[in-house]
């Protein structure tokens, strides 16, 4: 495992981790500078303004409007750039770009479950190249977990019915502390893992050692067909008594009741489990609940699927009256024979 210069601060080794670092060191700088400071002055004043005679009575002060100013607008000024500095991270470390390479991770009691987009598995393991951006699309099969790469200083919660996105560029080789940060159960200390950074052409080689495996939008195909999906949105999701599944994913949905929204995947996650919640213009509510019927894994191979069915000419958005875009029931019908 690398190991960092400063004792107790984790290997810096992605493009935000920098940025983190220079916030925390700003905070933790200004935070001694004040202690040092008003330490030093109660010092001072304690010395030089003690009482020195049983009946002395201390002179009178006058207020000063330019020091109350002075003291108000000095922290003031201090406590904006800590929050525009750590917000400019927070929302650049929030929104992962569209040309992000997608890895899917599953949290389980007590391991992480991690599936590339070509299919390779790993478990307690994540290989990923230098110098691409990773988007990592996580939910959990049972409880809480949270997903934490210090060397990368990124961290977020993994919930069970719901997904959190999380992405980093990995910018030094090597291999790294992979943890769940959340207490999850009585082995919550074993849920552990490593994170292999790899030169682009090794981990090439690596993907292609492990080609074999079935990616997840191939198996969600099989999973449309075997559901019985295919009776309302169409073999290859050109919609029928359902809406179109095509192009469907990253556009805008227009629901019954006049609002729109933008199909993401908690949005089709929603649309399978409860189909009812929101009903896309133009279409009944007709689609069942396939709630405990599918597994996290499974869910995020029907989403991969869905995913993968764009179109080659998109038509501009219409009015809701004219379009029956993409579901709440933009999801698996089951069989019903």
């Amino acid at each position: 495992m690398q190991t960092s210069w400063i004792p107790f601060i984790p290997e810096s080794a992605s493009t935000v981790s920098g940025k983190v670092d220079a916030l925390y060191f700003y905070l933790s700088g200004v935070t001694a500078f004040f202690t040092l400071l008003i330490s030093a002055v109660l010092t001072v004043f304690v010395i030089k303004y003690r009482r020195r005679t049983p009946n002395e009575i201390p002179r009178p002060i006058g207020g000063s409007h330019k020091l109350e100013t002075i003291w108000s607008v000095i922290p003031f000024v201090i406590a904006m750039s800590m929050f525009v500095w750590g917000a400019q991270i927070y929302f650049e470390n929030s929104r992962p770009p569209k040309n992000a390479n997608e890895i899917y991770v599953v949290g389980k009691q007590w391991m992480w479950k991690i599936q590339h987009s070509t299919g390779q598995r790993e478990i307690n393991e994540l290989h990923v190249p230098v110098g691409r951006k990773i988007k990592l699309i996580m939910t959990s099969e049972d409880t809480i977990h949270d997903f934490f790469i210090p060397a990368f200083r990124i961290k977020a919660d993994v919930l069970p019915g719901k997904y959190t996105m999380q992405w980093f560029e990995a910018n030094k080789p090597g291999t790294y502390h992979l943890f769940c940060a959340e207490y999850c159960g009585m082995n919550h200390s074993g849920m552990i893992g490593s994170v292999i950074v790899m030169q682009p052409s090794d981990f090439d080689n690596w993907l292609s050692g492990n080609a074999s495996q079935q990616s997840p939008a191939v198996a969600g195909q099989q999973l449309f067909q075997s559901l019985g999906c295919v009776s309302c949105h169409g073999a290859n999701g050109e919609g029928g008594r359902g809406p179109a599944l095509a192009g469907l994913f990253g556009s805008k949905v227009f629901l019954s009741n006049g609002q729109t929204l933008i199909a993401d995947e908690a949005y089709i996650r929603e649309s399978i489990e409860n189909p009812q919640a929101k009903i896309v213009n133009g279409f009944g509510p007709i689609m069942p609940t396939f709630q405990g019927q599918v597994t996290p894994e499974q869910l995020i191979q029907i989403i991969s699927f869905i995913k993968s069915l764009q179109i080659a000419n998109p038509q501009p958005a219409t009015a809701p009256a004219k379009v029956a875009p993409a579901a709440a029931s933009a999801t698996p019908a089951p069989n019903r024979q």
